[in-house]
């Protein structure tokens, strides 16, 4: 647990923004505090670009941030940095097994977000957090080239949790699966999860890891605590998310990003 800490990288949903996606003035005051102490800070999501914009303008950010679990790297002011894709046949695959009644499948590329129907479950959701309307499409067969993401989307949350294992045993080193929210099973390019991005962003702010703070709620912001110097897991993350973080705040709800900057982030800045 390093006690110089020149970095801070949150994630987005779940963490930096209340369950309605609103982020509050609590979050953004805090924000600045971290930043008028001399600390950078970055973003890290499952979002594309486009969901990410508003929250960075919002808070003044000028440090790259990654989208797509990290797949992505780009500056705030669009310009790509970096750009991890799947491959045709393991985007094929992803779908293939993600072909069944209770899983509805979404596929980003090319800043498009396509889906099969408009009235899907969790559709007006991930409007408000792609910030991009859905591009309606029954067959996905003729998209398989350079895939930012694919999700798999259902409340069945069990049978998300098998499809999770059936995932990663046959895309095996050919892709990153896990679930960015319960509902949402994410596949992605091999360096596109939290771990690899969050090192990348580390290298882009010219900072070791062990100066990195982060903050998350999700299985998928694992792999970032596992790199960071300091990791600080959201109340309401599953157990095995707060046991795996050095602290644990408040929830997303109850400005928990906010709570942590002045109990853990400032403190330790000042030491």
């Amino acid at each position: 647990m390093s006690d110089s800490i020149r970095l801070l990288v949150c994630d987005v949903d779940g963490t930096l923004v209340r369950h309605d996606k609103s982020l509050s003035h609590a979050v953004v005051a805090a924000i600045r505090r971290v930043r008028d102490a001399g600390m950078r800070v970055s973003l890290i999501s499952a979002r594309p670009p486009s969901g990410m914009f508003a929250i960075a303008r919002s808070l003044d950010l000028i440090e790259a941030m990654g989208a797509f679990n990290g797949g992505t790297l780009f500056q705030p002011d669009g310009s790509i940095l970096l750009a991890r894709q799947l491959e045709p046949a393991s985007a094929k695959s992803a779908l293939d097994l993600l072909d069944h009644p209770e899983v509805t499948p979404w596929l980003f590329r090319s800043g498009h977000w396509y889906a099969q129907l408009v009235d899907a479950i969790h559709v007006p959701r991930e409007r408000l957090s792609a910030c991009v309307e859905p591009v309606i499409k029954s067959d996905f067969s003729g998209l398989l080239c350079h895939v930012d993401k694919i999700v798999g989307v259902s409340d069945n949350h069990a049978l998300l949790a098998r499809l999770d294992e059936q995932l990663t045993a046959i895309l095996g080193s050919t892709a990153t699966v896990g679930r960015s929210q319960l509902y949402y099973l994410d596949v992605t390019a091999p360096g596109a999860n939290k771990g690899d991005g969050l090192t990348a962003l580390a290298a882009a702010a010219g900072v070791r890891l062990d100066e990195v703070a982060v903050i998350g709620d999700q299985r998928n912001d694992l792999a970032m605590f596992a790199h960071a110097g300091f990791s600080i897991a959201m109340g309401q993350s599953p157990p095995a998310v707060r046991a795996a973080a050095d602290v644990v705040t408040r929830s997303n709800d109850e400005d928990g990003v906010a709570h942590a900057v002045d109990a853990f982030i400032l403190p330790r800045i000042a030491r």
